[in-house]
């Protein structure tokens, strides 16, 4: 009976370490297939990584695209972009669904660093009409908001 359960143990321990082994060995081919990915993102992909200045967005434009908040959740109900809807920025893959490939789309935070990040990730999936707006909220409110491009394409007044 000792012996039995003895050898019961060692066959579930063997089998556990086994499925260790494989989810391990799973796991990395995956990150290599990652790793792959992105190499071969950074080689093609255009200087500004798709980045886009509040400057080079004409007013009208906005309704054509779908704005994403990544910033969390009390930062967009405080304010944010009109019409901009709210993924946090580590969700953009998780809901992904709610998100075009046909239309342009634009990811923003409060500076600019975890909508890069929500949209460098978007653009390795197969997103390639995502940019991320170069200063966040921050610079979009502070150039201008929808009227940022107006107000760097007038005239200076003297």
């Amino acid at each position: 009976m000792i012996t039995t359960n003895l050898r019961r143990a060692f066959w579930s321990v063997c089998v556990c370490c086994g499925a260790f082994a494989s989810q391990t060995l799973w796991a990395a081919d995956h990150k290599a297939v990652a790793a792959d990915e992105m190499s071969a993102y950074l080689e093609f992909v255009d200087y500004g990584g798709g980045t886009i200045f509040p400057e080079q967005i004409p007013k009208a434009e906005y309704a054509k695209m779908l704005i994403i908040d990544t910033r969390d959740g009390s930062q967009y109900v405080k304010d944010h972009i009109p019409g901009a809807i709210h993924i946090e920025w580590r969700q953009v893959l998780a809901k992904s669904d709610q998100i075009p490939k046909d239309k342009p789309v634009l990811v923003y935070c409060n500076t600019g660093s975890l909508s890069a990040q929500a949209g460098f990730a978007l653009r390795v999936a197969g997103w390639e009409n995502v940019r991320i707006l170069q200063g966040g909220y921050a610079e979009w409110k502070a150039k201008g908001g929808m009227d940022a491009n107006l107000k760097a394409t007038s005239a200076p007044q003297h």
